[in-house]
């Protein structure tokens, strides 16, 4: 590896990694060097115990490109990049995976990197190497209590698409180590640089690192048709007033069974349900718009201002000055 590398990225590689963990950071990567004519300055490489071709966990053979060894003897690392894997236990529930002789040339490979970042469950590979230990860190939210019970001077964050703190960042799962990847690449070479990746990517344009690994819409899922019919037409009627009668009147059922309904299929009352789908659709809003907040407030259903406030309050701990100031894409990005 020649000294005038500057920016070597190292991904981490072993048997039954993720696949898109491995794969997707470097089309990031990639994509910031073609944008930027070549000036980023990238270059990655896959590293390994041995040169052997590697089988991710979804059957893929992989080649590494070098051994740890190697990677830790020539040092001059900007990024080491550390993905991860799990298991599923008799009752299907996802168990990250850290492998002791993986965890020590993770801890050896870090010594020799400006930066580490872990994705989705890699994170639990970095903690088992002391790299977390007092920070604030977040992973797949699968395996969230599993690393906060195993690593208690870890503060895990389970809702944060990733996390920065100071250079160790960790990012949520799976498809998030590509917002991941491009908070990186905005943070070597700016935001305008970052976007038109993601642009390329056919990406959101900017998924703050803060924004929730969920959207209302997805986390929850409905088992029966009814309740997933409503959940279509509330997000079509988002925009108008959707008070507990009405919509037990388009569900055909009484009021207190639209309630049990609810709580039964997605753990939360009607009511909480259409605000955080409001929420939802405001913070996508104040990353993407000019919009004033009274024009916000109409449009997302809370009819005013000191609603949607309030709201923000609540459910983000923020108001949406405050959110805006923070996510929203720079102008002409």
């Amino acid at each position: 590896m020649p000294d005038t590398v500057r920016r070597l990225v190292v991904i981490v590689l072993f048997e039954g990694v993720d696949l898109l963990d491995v794969t997707g950071p470097p089309e990031v990567f990639s994509l910031a060097q073609r944008q930027s004519d070549g000036a980023a300055g990238y270059r990655v490489v896959l590293a390994a115990e041995t040169t052997d071709p590697v089988t991710t966990a979804a059957g893929v053979r992989v080649l590494p490109d070098l051994t740890f060894p190697e990677a830790v003897a020539a040092g001059g690392i900007d990024t080491l990049v550390v993905p991860g894997s799990v298991e599923l236990d008799a009752e299907r529930r996802a168990y990250a995976l850290a492998d002791p002789v993986l965890v020590d040339w993770v801890k050896a490979l870090a010594a020799r990197a400006r930066r580490v970042a872990s994705v989705c469950v890699g994170a639990h590979i970095l903690a088992a190497a002391g790299l977390l230990d007092g920070k604030r860190a977040t992973t797949h939210w699968s395996t969230a209590a599993q690393l906060a019970a195993q690593h208690p001077a870890v503060e895990v964050d389970a809702d944060p698409v990733f996390i920065r703190q100071g250079e160790v960042w960790t990012g949520a799962g799976i498809s998030a180590c590509l917002d991941l990847s491009l908070a990186l690449v905005a943070d070597d070479l700016g935001e305008a640089l970052a976007l038109r990746v993601a642009r390329e990517l056919v990406m959101y344009l900017k998924r703050p690192g803060g924004q929730s690994q969920f959207s209302v819409p997805l986390e929850q899922v409905a088992t029966t048709r009814r309740i997933e019919d409503l959940r279509h037409h509330i997000l079509r009627q988002i925009a108008r007033p959707l008070t507990i009668a009405a919509l037990a009147e388009y569900a055909h059922v009484s009021e207190r069974h639209l309630t049990r309904l609810f709580r039964a299929e997605l753990g939360m009352t009607p009511h909480a349900y259409v605000e955080s789908l409001r929420v939802e659709q405001a913070r996508h809003a104040l990353e993407t718009s000019d919009a004033t907040l009274e024009r916000i407030a109409s449009a997302c259903g809370f009819g005013t201002t000191d609603t949607l406030v309030r709201a923000f309050r609540r459910r983000l701990d923020t108001t949406p000055t405050d959110y805006r100031r923070r996510f929203r894409a720079p102008a002409g990005g």
